[in-house]
């Protein structure tokens, strides 16, 4: 049983890493699931280290992140001055900003000769070349796969298989953000003798002349966030999907293919939105300032306003507390920003989304990028003077042609700090004003003159607000007993 912990957790190869680097203060970053096994892991660390190195080392564990868990938690381990993070669990091998991360993938059960007759019983079916991917939970695995995929090949007629691999185990950071960025790419240069693919920790590459439509697509592993990463990137590809825990195989993605038509439909409802709300939901993934900066150019260029905002996970508690911005835009590592925004009070769209929405003339080939430095080659942001000569859009939600606001006229006359603040204001406004059965507004609040002011003064006057009367008038008795029958009846 120990040796299989110290497998399952890699507890050899993790005191390697640290001693190979000399460092003494680790962040030991896990999961909520794995929280239970990690004193375990401190214990098997501390007494390997000591039997290898005199020097001491200390370890930290980290848990409860501020946002998802498969992102390196570099504020946390910043603030005990780590020199390094050691991730366990799911991951999605995001570049880090500031810190070194070893990571640490488990090792899930599967059967191997299963797997491998479903995956050669279907691609007989198929005349496409077949792509292996999978979970980083199931890398361990991958040889044993290719093995029997080589003794098979005779028998199986020589069907093409490719199997993609880890990217990498250990992230160092890079000195510039932006060169960071391009880590993890899931596209290179068509020009190229060769095109590469990265995604969810995983690379393969494919030769000169081959489109990855052309590829039967093998997922092994659960229906994660990786998995729903594939599916929508490749939209254009059959996929497959091998359930290890069920031994099944799973070809119907109905729900998943309906994502890509809610998501066209977010679009299209946030190229009708005034106040964009800017989401901050991660801090350590290497360029994230960069795609907020982005963004913030992309949304003023659209003529609209963009407020920044960090809180956390997001939920729809927190996101109702601002009622004025009409969409949010999550910046977050590519497994965590599909967020289900059905319940939330406004949608919430990604980077890739927002650059559809709010760049004039774009439309959507069907390519789906999660990327931040695919996102940012994605669009080039217009000119002034192009986007002053555009003509009114069409909006669906609306029925109509519709025109957006530019803020050109604001930045002439001095008011643009004075703009933004009363469009807040403004919009705030209608979202408490009451209305009546005829659709009419029964009130109408006096314009504040700032946005601390608006908010002070915000409240609830109840349903009696137009009576010019302020003396008190007499009390009246009502009705008791109970609804079924009253006293009176």
């Amino acid at each position: 049983m120990e040796l299989e912990f110290e497998s399952r957790y890699e507890i050899n190869r993790t005191v390697e890493f640290i001693i190979s680097k000399s460092f003494s203060r680790i962040a030991l970053q896990f999961p909520d699931e794995l929280l239970k096994e990690s004193t375990k892991v401190v214990s098997a660390l501390k007494s390997k280290t000591r039997l290898l190195t005199d020097r001491e080392v200390r370890f930290f564990v980290m848990a409860d992140t501020t946002y998802g868990s498969c992102c390196i938690d570099e504020v946390g381990a910043l603030h005990i001055d780590a020199d390094c993070v050691v991730h366990y669990g799911q991951t999605c091998l995001s570049p880090t900003s500031v810190l070194p991360a070893f990571f640490v993938f488990g090792k899930a059960p599967m059967n191997v000769s299963s797997c491998v007759k479903h995956l050669i019983d279907y691609a007989s079916q198929s005349d496409k070349p077949i792509m292996i991917l999978y979970g980083l939970e199931y890398a361990h695995m991958i040889p044993h796969i290719r093995e029997e995929l080589g003794l098979s090949k005779t028998e199986s007629h020589q069907l093409k298989f490719s199997v993609a691999n880890v990217l990498c185990s250990f992230i160092s950071p890079s000195k510039d953000p932006r060169e960071s960025m391009e880590h993890p790419r899931p596209y290179c240069d068509s020009l190229s003798s060769s095109r590469n693919y990265r995604m969810g920790g995983l690379t393969w590459d494919l030769p000169e002349g081959s489109k990855i439509e052309d590829y039967l697509l093998f997922w092994i592993g659960s229906d994660s966030s990786a998995f729903a990463n594939v599916v929508l990137t490749f939209n254009g590809c059959d996929i497959v999907r091998y359930d290890a825990e069920d031994d099944s195989l799973v070809t119907e993605f109905y729900q998943q293919r309906r994502i890509l038509q809610r998501r066209y439909y977010l679009v299209e409802k946030a190229k009708d939105a005034n106040i964009v709300g800017i989401l901050v939901g991660t801090l350590g993934v290497a360029g994230y300032l960069h795609m907020i900066h982005h963004m913030q150019a992309l949304i003023s260029a659209a003529g609209k306003k963009s407020y920044i905002l960090a809180m956390g996970r997001p939920n729809p508690a927190k996101l109702a507390n601002f009622p004025e911005c009409d969409v949010f835009i999550y910046i977050s590592c590519a497994q965590t920003a599909l967020l289900d925004s059905k319940e939330f009070m406004s949608p919430v769209i990604t980077p890739f989304e927002a650059n559809l929405a709010f760049s004039r003339g774009s439309e959507w080939t069907g390519a789906y990028l999660m990327q931040f430095q695919d996102v940012i080659n994605s669009v080039k942001l217009e000119s002034e003077a192009h986007s002053e000569s555009e003509e009114p859009r069409f909006s669906f939600f609306q029925g109509g042609y519709v025109e957006d606001h530019k803020t050109n006229d604001q930045a002439k006359n001095g008011e643009e700090d004075t703009g933004e603040t009363m469009a807040l204001v403004q919009i705030a406004e209608k979202a408490l004003q009451l209305k009546g059965n005829d659709h009419n507004l029964l009130t109408k609040q006096t314009t504040a003159k700032s946005g601390p002011e608006y908010f002070l003064s915000r409240a609830y006057r109840g349903l009696e607000i137009n009576s010019d009367n302020t003396s008190p008038e007499p009390y009246i008795v009502g009705r008791s007993g109970k609804a079924s029958g009253y006293k009176h009846e």
